[in-house]
C-alpha cells in the first residue's frame, strides 16, 4: 500500500465527513439504522449526539438523497439565524419570533434557489398568515414556464403535487456556553419548529443538536417533554464502526459492501478485510500482548467515527514517514500520544464555552504518584472520584458560564456527559464501558449501579506523557 496523502484521504475519508466531496460521500457512507429514524416523512426528527459522531454527514447524504428523489429540502445554518430573537426576554415572544424568522428563511432560501425571488416576496408571504407551503406552492406553479433544469423542475412538481418540504437546520450548538440565555434560545427554537408543523402540515424539520446540549435543555425546559418522542439519539457500537472502516478500505480497493452485510459478519471475519492496510495483530504489552489490532482501535475511540479516522490517519502517514506499506504496530505505538493530545485539546476547545476552566479540571485528573503506584490509577470509585475532584478544587473553585459555582459532582457528572469519563465494570479480560449517550442518567445522583468511573483511554498519553509505555500495563482493552 502506498500512503500518499491522496491515498489515506481516500482510504479513510476526511475527518469531517460533511466536508466530503457529496459524490465520494455518499460512496462510502455507512448507514446505520439511525438512518431511517431520521430521514422519513415524519414531521420533526431530532438527532443528538457529540461531536463527531456523524450528525451533519447523515445531513448531507440525507439532503442529497431528497434531490435524488425529487424531494423539496432546504439547509438552515447558524449564519441564517443571526440575530432572531438576541433582544426578547418574554419566552412567547421568543417562540413568536422564532416561528417567524424560520418560515421566512425557509421561504427566502427557496425562492433564491429557483431565481423566484422578488422584493414583495414578504408582503405576500404576510398576506396568507404565514403559510409557507401555500406560499410556496403559489409562488412555484407552472414548473414547465421556468428556466431550470429538469431535475429543479421535478423536484417542484413533486412539492405540487405532495405539498411536503424537508427543512434541515444543523450546528445550531454553535457558540454554545451553556447559560440560562443558551438554554431559552434554544427551547423556544424547538417549540417554534412544533408549532409550524403543526400549523404547516407538509413542513418536516430535521435538527441536530450535541447530546450535551439537548441534555441541559431537556432538563430545563418542562415544555420539551412533547418533543421527547421526537428525538433520535445518535450512537454507535464498536461493531458498526468497524464495519463502516471496513466499508471504506474495500471501497478504495475496488470492492462494494453494503452496510446490511458487513453487519451480518463477526468481528473476526471483518477485521480480516482490513488485512490490505492494517496488521492484523498489535503487539503491545500486558494485556495488549498479541491481541487483534481491531480491538485495541475500539479501546481507543470514543465510539465516534471521527476518532478512527484520526487514529488511523495519524498511523498512516507515519507509516509513510517509514516506507511501510502497512500500518503495524510501531506505527500505531509511535502516534498515541499525539492522537491523545488532540482529543484532550478538541475536547477543551470545544467545551470552554460550558466550563471556561476545563483544562485546569481535566490536567488536575493527572495520576498523583501514589495513584501511579495503583494496578489501574484511571479507575475510581464514585467515592475516590469525589475526593480527587475535591483536591483538585483545591487550587480553585470552578464556575460554570451560565454562573453556577461547580461543586464535585457536578464536575463529574460534567465529565461523564463530555465523555472525558466512562463507566465501567470489569469483565475478566476485557471492559464494558458505557457511555453518556447510553446511560444518559447514571451519574446523576452517583447512586452505586455497579459502575465504575475511568477516565476515557484515548486521553491517558495526554495526561501521562512520561510513562508512555507503561499505560497499556494498567489498562485493559474493551470487549470489542
Amino acid at each position: 500500500m502506498d500512503f500518499s496523502e491522496e491515498n489515506i484521504a481516500s482510504i479513510f475519508g476526511h475527518e469531517a465527513a460533511e466536508n466530503e466531496d457529496i459524490i465520494k460521500l455518499r460512496e462510502y457512507y455507512f448507514k446505520s439504522n439511525i438512518y431511517s429514524q431520521v430521514s422519513n416523512t415524519l414531521p420533526i426528527r431530532i438527532l443528538v449526539g457529540h461531536k463527531g459522531i456523524g450528525k451533519s454527514a447523515l445531513f448531507s447524504v440525507s439532503i442529497d438523497e431528497d434531490s435524488q428523489n425529487g424531494r423539496l429540502s432546504v439547509l438552515i445554518k447558524p449564519d441564517d439565524i443571526i440575530g432572531i430573537g438576541e433582544d426578547i426576554e418574554d419566552f412567547l415572544k421568543l417562540i413568536r419570533e422564532w416561528k417567524s424568522g424560520i418560515i421566512k428563511i425557509i421561504s427566502e432560501k427557496i425562492l433564491k434557489s429557483y431565481n423566484l425571488y422578488n422584493d414583495g416576496w414578504e408582503r405576500n408571504l404576510a398576506s396568507m398568515g404565514g403559510k409557507v407551503i401555500a406560499f410556496l406552492q403559489a409562488s412555484l406553479k407552472a414548473p414547465e414556464s421556468l428556466n431550470l433544469q429538469p431535475t429543479q423542475k421535478a423536484i417542484i412538481q413533486d412539492f405540487l403535487n405532495n405539498g411536503k418540504i424537508y427543512v434541515y437546520i444543523d450546528d445550531l450548538d454553535r457558540g454554545w456556553q451553556g447559560r440560562k440565555r443558551d438554554i431559552i434560545k434554544i427551547s423556544a427554537l424547538l417549540n417554534a419548529i412544533r408549532d409550524i408543523t403543526t400549523e404547516n402540515t407538509g413542513v418536516c424539520f430535521r435538527i441536530s443538536l450535541r447530546s450535551d446540549v439537548y441534555y441541559l435543555v431537556r432538563t430545563s425546559d418542562e415544555s420539551t417533554d412533547k418533543i421527547e418522542g421526537s428525538v433520535v439519539w445518535y450512537s454507535w457500537t464498536n461493531h458498526e464502526i468497524l464495519a463502516m472502516l471496513v466499508k471504506r478500505i474495500q471501497q478504495y480497493v475496488g470492492k462494494s459492501r453494503s452496510a446490511e452485510e458487513l453487519m451480518q459478519l463477526n468481528q473476526n471475519i471483518l477485521a480480516s478485510y482490513l488485512d490490505e492496510v492494517i496488521s492484523p495483530t498489535f503487539n503491545g504489552r500486558g494485556k495488549w500482548e498479541n491481541i487483534p489490532t481491531y480491538r485495541m482501535l475500539m479501546s481507543l475511540i470514543r465510539k465516534r467515527p471521527r476518532d478512527l479516522v484520526k487514529l488511523c490517519t495519524l498511523a498512516a502517514k507515519k507509516a509513510r514517514s517509514k516506507k511501510s506499506n502497512i500500518i503495524g504496530t510501531n506505527e500505531f505505538s509511535e502516534i498515541f500520544e499525539e492522537y491523545s493530545q488532540g482529543r484532550l485539546q478538541d475536547t477543551i476547545n470545544e467545551y470552554r464555552s460550558e466550563l471556561p476552566d476545563i483544562e485546569r479540571l481535566l490536567l488536575g485528573m493527572k495520576p498523583s504518584k501514589r495513584e501511579k503506584k495503583a494496578s489501574e490509577s484511571y479507575v475510581y470509585t464514585s467515592d475516590s472520584l469525589i475526593r480527587k475532584l475535591k483536591d483538585i478544587q483545591q487550587t480553585g473553585r470552578f464556575k460554570f458560564a451560565k454562573g453556577e459555582v461547580a461543586d464535585e459532582r457536578s464536575l463529574a457528572a460534567f465529565m461523564y456527559k463530555i465523555n472525558f469519563l466512562t463507566a465501567r465494570k470489569d469483565k475478566d479480560t476485557f471492559i464494558e464501558r458505557k457511555y453518556f449517550e447510553e446511560s444518559r442518567y447514571l451519574s446523576n445522583t452517583f447512586v452505586d449501579f455497579g459502575f465504575d468511573w475511568e477516565i476515557h483511554p484515548a486521553y491517558r498519553w495526554a495526561l501521562q506523557p512520561e510513562s508512555i509505555e507503561d499505560i497499556f500495563l494498567q489498562m485493559k482493552p474493551s470487549a470489542e
